[in-house]
């Protein structure tokens, strides 16, 4: 079960998969008040059903702050729009968060990710957290050969082929390389299955630039990152973050192949860190609960030890997503 809270109170109820329900502002206002409300969790059967504000996720969690996004900054010299070039305003954002570490979810460095531009783009926004920075490359990058200036620029961070892992409190971290196309993918997936065979731990997860579930207009869900999911699943992993599509989405617990489940990835794509915004899609993804696209904006995670809370917020202030989940 997930309870949410977003700038407006949201309850989402999460159960077999098969009954969810999203109740927002004036219904669950009226259903608060109401035994409707009472036998609705009766039959849900949660003990630990509760509203969540907007902020407490961030507080009511303990463990490191991180702060995750993707797809950041235009190349040097490009315009900046409502909508198209908001790096500087989404590294303030993240900034007033005091992350302790960043995921830097890739595609950080428009249009090829050559290292002259990210000393004179990205650099001077998101540059300021190169130290606590975890990054993954995104296709972009590889758009110059063996996405040299991507690795250049993090060389204390990160060396070809891309992915690694780290161990965060009781969390194991995998920051995994998704341009298949440009390394050996099934390599790092008997990589990932040995690492998390070797480390247990109570929490884990994946960071990638693709995202096996999106609702994005020109940047849907990729297939070739589904060996990751199947492996995660198999060792009881709890959360993927990715980038790529333009936007913010969160999808419910789901398996490899699309299905609903309670012992699913949960999986969030936060790809609006500046360079530009998505298309609204004409439909959603089976499984997407919250899609958002009107402004760029930063997701931060508590990573607590049996838990994780979560909150994304635009660059105007509004706070469009919230919530607590506990690992499986």
């Amino acid at each position: 079960m997930v309870i949410t809270g977003a700038a407006d109170l949201t309850l989402e109820v999460e159960g077999d998969g098969k009954f969810p329900e999203t109740m927002t502002g004036s219904r669950l206002a009226a259903l608060a008040a109401s035994l409707p409300l009472l036998l609705l969790l009766a039959a849900v059967g949660s003990a630990n059903l509760r509203p969540v504000a907007a902020a407490e996720p961030l507080t009511a969690v303990g463990g490191p702050l991180v702060v995750a996004d993707g797809d950041i900054a235009c190349a040097p010299g490009g315009t900046v729009t409502t909508t198209t070039c908001r790096d500087a305003d989404t590294a303030t954002l993240a900034r007033s968060y005091s992350p302790a570490w960043v995921f830097a979810l890739g595609d950080l460095q428009y249009e090829a990710g050559r290292l002259t531009d990210f000393r004179n783009a990205y650099d001077k926004t998101w540059g300021q957290f190169r130290a606590i920075t975890k990054p993954i490359p995104g296709n972009h990058e590889y758009q110059t050969p063996g996405a040299a200036g991507y690795f250049s620029y993090f060389q204390n961070q990160t060396s070809a082929p891309g992915y690694y892992a780290f161990s965060l409190g009781n969390w194991r971290i995998y920051a995994l390389n998704s341009n298949c196309a440009n390394i050996n993918c099934s390599r790092e997936a008997s990589w990932l299955d040995a690492d998390l065979t070797a480390n247990p731990h109570n929490c884990t997860a994946l960071l990638m630039h693709a995202p096996l579930y999106s609702s994005s207009i020109g940047a849907a869900g990729t297939p070739s990152v589904r060996p990751f999911w199947r492996i995660a699943r198999a060792h009881g992993a709890d959360l993927v973050l990715a980038g790529h599509a333009h936007n913010y989405e969160r999808f419910r617990p789901m398996d490899a192949y699309g299905n609903a489940t309670p012992t699913g990835l949960a999986s969030f794509v936060s790809g609006a860190g500046g360079r530009s915004l998505t298309r609204t899609p004409r439909t959603r993804v089976a499984g997407s609960v919250v899609f958002d696209n009107h402004r760029a904006g930063v997701l931060a995670l508590k990573l607590g030890s049996v838990r994780y809370g979560w909150q994304y917020q635009t660059i105007d202030g509004r706070v469009v997503d919230s919530g607590i989940q506990n690992c499986t």
